[in-house]
């Protein structure tokens, strides 16, 4: 009984037990990948928090708790395995202005709302429409992000002078510095050639701190950042005024953060599940994502979202099930709590290497070559998004690209429309249009321009068996041909139409001749013939 109300719980909630234990079954080689891939994401996971909280303005433990506790929560609810989530820049950058001008407690009152309205989206399944990005779109996403971690790891390569400013380093600390992200390169890359029995990139982060403390090299280590150190976070609920003006204040940026964190939690959700052979799970990482966030906000934490460079981290160390991911998250907190001092000596140099070979890895490579091959459309498409994420922010270059698109396949699918013109078999004198391609508002001027009223005979039979009508501008241009044959006193006969463009052809609907073969596709809107109006 107790085992059948916990299974039902568990199915509930998306628990799936394939999730957390591999296909290939519970053997401890294959756990123990699962928990060294966690621990690799980790530790790459530390300073990537402190440097997003610094660029938040806030302190970098609230950085720390977010990539511990939004990581943990989505790693168990989240909608793909293998999935990383956390403090992230894109959602940083968003922050600055609210934390400089409202202060900190207000930064975790948006991220509580920002998690109110992502379980809305989840709720609402607002998560499918992540399917009308169309591929180029993702190309350029992927390699504008690519790019975007290539940069943000320069920053690494920076120090604060005497007077408290950003310097690039230089001497022999550049050059040391530089060697070891070679070094952290060369081992990630040549490692799985002999061996898979630990993961890479934890390796390579273990041998080049020890090299780097054996030989007493004096290069920036994580503990040059900031301090990891820190204890359980505290439930705390904001110390905002709970009004209307604080409302004002945290919405918009609530709405913005929850966007970006949704477009590119579920972008990367489709990136992975191509890794994984993975599908859906849209709106349940939307409620994971929420859920996370909310959380985060009562617990000092900054908010996150998915991280494609630590995922991909872990989906290339072989992580994944959630396994993975609540081990990372699990690693985190023991950082914060015990091995702070030991974390604290890692290399950065030896961070930047492991995100450099994730640059490598997850930049389109082939959508370099393909530039050449697809329509010229795709490419622009492509390229358009990479330079606007590099340029701007993912939310940004996502939006860009789905509309130049559309535009895009309006465009072409206007140009698609044509009319074969023939003799009446069945009506003698009358004219055929055989109308090929679909009417919508785009083609409703091709389409009109098909028809030769002055010339035409007496009787015009318009046949819309190889057409599709899809909008009210579809309609409005049957209307105004019709209109146009009548006012030259000619007859027009509509063939093929379906039922609801009988009812809908407010003045042309006498026109339209009934078939045992007409269509049954429906039209996007219900259109109110005696007020004119669409809804629905």
């Amino acid at each position: 009984m107790i085992k059948t109300t916990l299974s039902s719980f568990a199915k509930s909630i998306g628990f799936n037990s394939q999730n957390y234990i591999p296909k290939e079954g519970a053997s401890f080689s294959l756990f123990r990948i699962e928990v060294l891939s966690g621990l690799t994401v980790a530790l790459a996971l530390v300073p990537e928090a402190i440097a997003f909280a610094f660029v938040a303005g806030v302190a970098p433990l609230s950085g720390l708790y977010a990539a511990f506790i939004v990581g943990l929560i989505t790693a168990v609810f989240g909608g793909r395995p293998g999935m990383i989530s956390g403090a992230t820049g894109a959602l940083a950058v968003v922050m600055v202005s609210l934390v400089m001008d409202h202060g900190a407690q207000y930064l975790f009152a948006t991220v509580v709302l920002m998690g109110i309205l992502q379980l809305l989206a989840g709720v609402f399944k607002l998560g499918k429409f992540i399917r009308m990005v169309p591929q180029p779109v993702m190309l350029g996403f992927v390699n504008g992000l690519a790019i975007v971690i290539g940069i943000s790891q320069l920053s690494q390569f920076k120090t604060l002078n005497a007077m408290g400013q950003l310097e690039w380093i230089s001497g022999n600390t550049l050059y040391y510095s530089v060697g070891f992200v070679i070094l952290t390169m060369l081992i990630i890359w040549l490692l799985p050639k002999i061996t898979k029995a630990v993961p890479a990139t934890l390796a390579a982060i273990l041998v080049t701190s020890v090299l780097v403390l054996a030989l007493k090299i004096d290069i920036p280590s994580v503990g040059d950042l900031a301090s990891v150190k820190g204890g359980l976070p505290i439930f705390s609920i904001p110390s905002v005024p709970l009004n209307f003006e604080t409302l004002k204040i945290i919405f918009p940026y609530a709405f913005i953060l929850s966007a970006i964190g949704l477009i590119e939690s579920l972008l990367t959700l489709n990136l992975v599940g191509e890794i994984t052979n993975k599908r859906g799970g849209a709106s349940q990482e939307c409620l994971a994502q929420g859920f996370a966030n909310t959380v985060t906000g009562f617990f000092g934490g900054m908010g996150g979202c998915a991280m494609i460079g630590q995922s991909m981290i872990n989906v290339k160390s072989g992580g994944r099930t959630r396994i993975a991911g609540i081990a990372a998250a699990v690693f985190l907190l023991i950082f914060i709590l015990y091995t702070s001092n030991y974390i604290e000596m890692i290399p950065i140099a030896a961070l930047v290497g492991v995100m450099f070979m994730v640059v490598i890895g997850t930049f389109a490579w082939n959508s370099l070559k393909i530039l050449f091959f697809v329509p010229k459309s795709d490419a622009l498409v492509i390229v358009l998004v990479t330079v606007v994420t590099v340029l701007e922010d993912l939310a940004v270059a996502v939006i860009v690209g789905v509309i130049v698109s559309a535009l895009v396949f309006a465009w072409k699918s206007a140009s698609r429309i044509r009319a074969v013109e023939r003799a009446s078999v069945r009506e003698k004198g009358a004219k055929v249009y055989e109308i090929e391609g679909p009417l919508f508002f785009s083609s409703t001027d091709s389409f009109l321009e098909l028809f030769k009223p002055e010339q035409d005979p007496d009787v015009i039979i318009i046949d819309f068996a190889g057409s599709k009508v899809i909008d009210q501008s579809a309609l409005k241009a049957i209307e105004d041909i019709a209109d146009k044959y009548n006012s030259f006193g000619k007859k027009v006969k509509l063939r093929h139409l379906t039922r609801d463009c009988h009812r809908l052809l407010s003045r042309a609907g006498q026109l339209v001749v009934d078939s045992d073969d007409d269509p049954d596709y429906g039209i996007a809107v219900d259109y109110d013939v005696k007020l004119g109006i669409f809804g629905r």
